[in-house]
């Protein structure tokens, strides 16, 4: 670094840039997960898209209808004449980000403001912090800005699988090789008690961890491109062959040749991958990232397994097993095979996806031995994105995870079971979890 410095100078400008940004980034999160702005939506999308394009040098370009539009996900009939929700919300900001800088962000190093009449953010560092400045987080760890709240578009696209793969593979790449005390300086931040007894069955052996995530089986009318067709209760493809629904779209597209098609995934699987990386690479060096349905009875046998997706698409495979669940998932959401007195039968989703997405899903958090019973397997399940995103999020977060182990060693008698099940329930709106609530949890004994 030091011959770096001395014979190559643009690269500390380039370093220096970096760190400025990686500082922006941090102070972002820090104000998106304040109590000021917790319950705000809409603010918190208006700020991470804002920041976003201060930092990617976009920010100029910044006129009321794309703000409208790509910040705020409003319809691209967006009239600036005749609407002033922009302007609003604008105003509401500067707002909240005064109080947010009055209580809890009194004694933040980075201030971050919204002139009047401008749509760019600004961001200054304090003169005299109130605290050392700590070691910024890297990059390539700190959750997108549109995290949790992203564009509202994006959650309603499909990414091609192999494009996601290659980005979460650099990522993971780039936490590899981003050096020891970075990794140490990241686990003394984050890492707690709770965390290090919900994953000390991942991390405490020299068995490898895969983290595999769903790639759902489509229909592709091969002859008409672009057409592609997902009936989420079929998962084998002569399962889809025999579809009396599907025949029928064929026949009215007067289109019969079909293939099978993996080609996609959701976004809700890039973020909570991500969370899972940056979270386990300090701790786990031999970790890989694997298509569900290219994961095989042999890898579950010999190496320890994280699952993320919608439910049915894994589950089955945890026939078999070692352990029997007592919550079973569906596509209505979770089925309780042994109820407590005065619990219910069904814990059913409550959910609309047209004209947006939003309502109550399930998620199911299951745990349990491979089939030889020497690996682990943890899933985190549910029928939407929001579902499993936030179940992830309720083992990566600190706070979150001491909540969870509290409510999940009162049900097994004060202790942390070996293998166990729970359930949350998750209110979410445009795919995105907005209340968590613990429903129950489960030990699971071997047979």
């Amino acid at each position: 670094m030091v011959l770096a410095r001395w014979y190559f100078p643009w690269m500390v400008l380039e370093e220096e840039k970096n760190m400025t940004t990686e500082l922006w980034q941090v102070q972002v999160q820090r104000i998106l997960h304040s109590e000021q702005f917790r319950n705000s939506e809409v603010l918190r999308r208006l700020l991470s898209f804002l920041a976003e394009k201060v930092i990617s040098g976009e920010a100029d370009q910044l006129k009321e209808y794309s703000v409208a539009v790509d910040g705020l996900g409003k319809a691209t009939t967006y009239d600036p004449q005749h609407n002033s929700a922009v302007r609003i919300q604008m105003g509401r900001l500067r707002q909240r980000l005064a109080e947010y800088y009055r209580n809890e962000g009194k004694d933040d190093p980075i201030l971050i403001d919204l002139p009047k009449g401008r749509f760019r953010l600004t961001f200054e560092q304090r003169s005299t912090p109130a605290f050392p400045i700590e070691e910024p987080i890297p990059s390539a760890l700190v959750l997108p800005l549109d995290s949790p709240i992203p564009p509202p578009r994006l959650y309603r696209q499909q990414w091609p699988l192999r494009a996601f793969i290659a980005i979460v593979l650099l990522a993971l790449g780039y936490l590899l090789g981003h050096g020891v005390a970075t990794r140490q300086s990241l686990t003394l931040s984050r890492w707690t008690p709770e965390l290090q007894s919900l994953w000390a069955p991942f991390i405490e052996t020299k068995r490898p961890l895969i983290i595999t995530i769903e790639d759902p089986l489509f229909a592709e009318v091969r002859s008409n491109p672009g057409v592609y067709v997902r009936d989420r209760s079929m998962n084998q493809w002569s399962d889809v062959t025999n579809s009396s629904a599907l025949k029928a779209l064929t026949n009215a597209l007067q289109q019969s040749e079909i293939r099978p098609s993996r080609y996609y995934t959701a976004f809700g699987e890039a973020e909570a991958s991500f969370l899972l990386g940056g979270l386990l690479q300090p701790h786990e060096h031999a970790l890989s990232l694997v298509r569900t349905s290219q994961l095989s009875w042999q890898q579950l046998a010999d190496n320890n397994v994280v699952f993320v997706g919608v439910e049915n698409l894994f589950f089955d495979q945890l026939r078999g097993m070692p352990t029997a669940p007592q919550l079973v998932p569906d596509l209505t959401g979770v089925h309780d095979l042994h109820p407590a007195p005065g619990q219910p039968t069904d814990y059913i989703d409550a959910y609309t996806t047209a004209p947006s997405e939003q309502g109550v899903a399930y998620a199911l958090i299951t745990h349990v031995p491979g089939p030889n019973g020497q690996s682990d397997i943890e899933s985190f399940t549910s029928n939407r994105s929001a579902g499993y995103l936030a179940a992830v999020q309720w083992f990566t977060d600190p706070n979150l995870a001491q909540t969870l182990l509290q409510n999940l060693k009162k049900a097994t008698g004060g202790r942390t079971p070996q293998y166990y099940q729970v359930l949350l329930k998750v209110h979410f709106r445009d795919g995105v979890p907005t209340e968590t609530e613990y429903v129950i949890g489960r030990e699971l004994t071997k047979h």
